[in-house]
């Protein structure tokens, strides 16, 4: 009877000493919460209205316990590669198109959780203020990434420009122009350099976040643009094994509140539609 109970005795202290040391618990995160309950979170975001945005979101965020980190790039490529890493929890800067062609494209698996607002896509120009100003044989910018540059051209073609091959759509290049009566010459360039080329060319397409970063007003400098019932609207995306998780949630929800959409609408005047 000794032995067993003494057995018995260093058995619970074993176990009091196992539990009292951590033993096979899940560690907290680093951010501070419980396994369960994230309390900050990383999003990439490109520079201009989507930075500002967040930024504001993030503002509204803190009093509600949710921390937000607003990462910038200057590109379209990195902010997804950053949140296929694991680098960033989730990113505000695409159209469903695009990320659709970057998961096909890179083999990724990156998912919309919400619908955030519309750029619309202009033409711009420092020579021309109107389209049909724009001189036979010239050269014209467009984006060289495959979505952009897509609509780019969808864009120049509503602009009665050009025309397109029947069907092309989201999947359009210069070669799929069957009609191009001022023979206008297509010069592809990384999105953010656009704005600050439009003195080396007739006119360029650019999106609207490059362009008021560099001084210009989609309402008032574009000499074409989309209309607001353009198919491209902006999401927010992250990993697909992160799509539950309850602070994305919350985030999505801050993001589309009335606090944000009075911030977006008195900003941005109509050049940033919220959409949702």
């Amino acid at each position: 009877m000794k032995k067993t109970g003494l057995l018995l005795t260093t058995l619970l202290l074993a176990a009091s000493l196992v539990t009292a040391c951590g033993g096979k618990q899940e560690a907290a995160p680093a951010n501070g919460g419980t396994a369960a309950e994230q309390t900050s979170l990383k999003v990439g975001v490109t520079g201009g209205p989507h930075e500002e945005i967040l930024n504001k979101v993030k503002e509204v965020a803190k009093g509600k316990g949710l921390e937000v980190e607003v990462v910038v790039f200057n590109d379209y490529v990195q902010p997804n590669q950053a949140l296929d890493k694991g680098n960033l929890d989730v990113n505000s800067f695409q159209t469903i198109p695009f990320l659709a062609k970057f998961n096909q494209d890179h083999k990724t698996k990156i998912v919309e959780i919400g619908k955030t607002v519309t750029y619309p896509m202009g033409l711009y120009s420092t020579k021309h203020k109107k389209v049909e100003d724009i001189q036979a044989g010239g050269v014209v910018g467009i984006q060289n990434d495959p979505t952009n540059r897509a609509r780019a051209l969808l864009l120049y073609q509503a602009a009665g420009l050009i025309k397109l091959k029947d069907g092309v759509g989201d999947n359009a290049t210069p070669l799929d122009i069957v009609e191009n009566p001022k023979n206008l010459q297509f010069k592809e360039l990384e999105a953010a350099f656009l704005a600050r080329s439009l003195s080396n060319v007739e006119v360029a397409s650019i999106n609207t976040n490059f362009a008021m970063e560099a001084g210009y007003s989609p309402k008032k400098d574009a000499i074409f643009a989309e209309t607001a019932d353009s198919p491209y609207v902006n999401i927010l995306a992250v990993n697909e094994t992160n799509k539950d998780n309850p602070a994305v949630k919350k985030l999505v929800d801050i993001y589309r509140s009335e606090e944000v959409k009075k911030f977006i609408d008195e900003r941005f005047e109509g050049a940033v539609l919220p959409s949702w």
